[in-house]
């Protein structure tokens, strides 16, 4: 979906709402009403009003309620930010409306292209993480009768949480899908050396992001495995297969320019995160790059299964499987 009406001067009845620790519940006239909250010794000379509650404090083993409303609506931005050090320690979870499940579960960092647990910043449309680690995603999210949104703290001490989750109240046409994410970690992906990035889901539906960190643990080029879409019945060959990892994300040539990878952020891909940035070709070398499928979704009918190999050069003129390869992946697609 795209913003509300297709185009910003369009005046078509839709309301803006937005839950935040100064108006949990997003209700109208309900913000900045707080007489106690995180803010409240620093505003106690001003009173209501003067940012009393800016943000929670959660413990350790405990899970936030960041947004629990009503619809119908659209999702159109969330803000968050936390301590740096902790985001794959925070798990977060989106559900729509009378699932079962949520759609959205995964550790915050991954959720916003940071998986690594040291800040990388990136500037892309539907995702922007800003010096000092304010993480933002613009993916639109719509739903029909209730969404929810929470937040756990499983990394062992207490950390503050400021947000922002902002909607509109608007019709949903028939035909929308839910925004689902797939968070799969693998320490060793093995032989063969494919990890799936997806696994087989229901259509119809419209595969829209990946992000994929990874650790090649072995010197050389590691960038060298297709990502794969096995489309409405494909088993051992798919239908779409692009040329290699660095090509998938819209690079060239394993990342290297005069002997050293280059780092780039752009509005639907990008290679944002090298860690030691200064080093080229190191096994224990990690990396965090995405792409949006916004102008160019994979669209499918009945299921869709995504993988990528890891694969590297055992000498100039042989592949080599990489088994020993930590891998990450988030994967974004609207699914009915």
């Amino acid at each position: 979906m795209t913003a509300p009406g297709g185009e910003l001067w369009r005046l078509d009845g839709t309301r803006t709402r937005s839950v935040s620790a100064e108006n949990p519940t997003g209700a109208p006239g309900a913000g900045a009403r707080a007489t106690d909250g995180t803010g409240a010794h620093a505003a106690r000379l001003l009173g209501p009003g003067w940012k009393v509650s800016p943000s929670i404090a959660l413990a350790h083993g405990e899970t936030a309620t960041l947004a629990d409303v009503s619809g119908p609506g659209v999702f159109r931005h969330f803000w968050l930010t936390t301590e740096r050090s902790v985001l794959r320690g925070l798990t977060l979870r989106m559900t729509w409306d009378d699932a079962p499940a949520p759609a959205i579960e995964s550790p915050l960092g991954d959720f916003f292209c940071n998986g690594w647990g040291e800040t990388a910043l990136l500037g892309s449309e539907m995702v922007v993480v800003a010096p000092a680690g304010g993480l933002n995603s613009y993916w639109p999210m719509p739903f029909r009768h209730r969404a929810r949104i929470t937040l756990e703290n499983r990394c062992g001490r207490e950390v503050p949480v400021y947000y922002q989750a902002t909607y509109t109240e608007e019709d949903v046409p028939d035909d929308a899908g839910y925004l689902h994410t797939r968070w799969t970690h693998t320490t060793g992906v093995g032989t063969p050396a494919v990890h799936t990035i997806l696994d087989t889901v229901p259509g119809p539906g419209r595969y829209v992001g990946t992000y994929l960190a990874i650790r090649p643990c072995a010197p050389g080029w590691w960038g060298e495995g297709e990502v794969k879409f096995f489309l409405d019945g494909d088993t051992d060959h798919p239908t779409i297969c692009g040329t290699g990892t660095e090509d998938y994300f819209g690079g060239a040539w394993n990342f290297d320019l005069d002997g050293t990878y280059r780092t780039y952020s752009t509005p639907y891909l990008g290679l944002h995160q090298v860690l030691p940035p200064e080093q080229i070709y190191r096994p224990e070398q990690r990396f965090g790059m995405y792409r949006w499928h916004v102008r160019d979704p994979i669209c499918y009918e009945r299921e869709l299964r995504v993988t990528v190999q890891a694969l590297g050069w055992q000498d100039a003129a042989t592949y080599l499987p990489l088994a020993d390869a930590e891998v990450a992946t988030t994967a974004w697609w609207y699914q009915g």
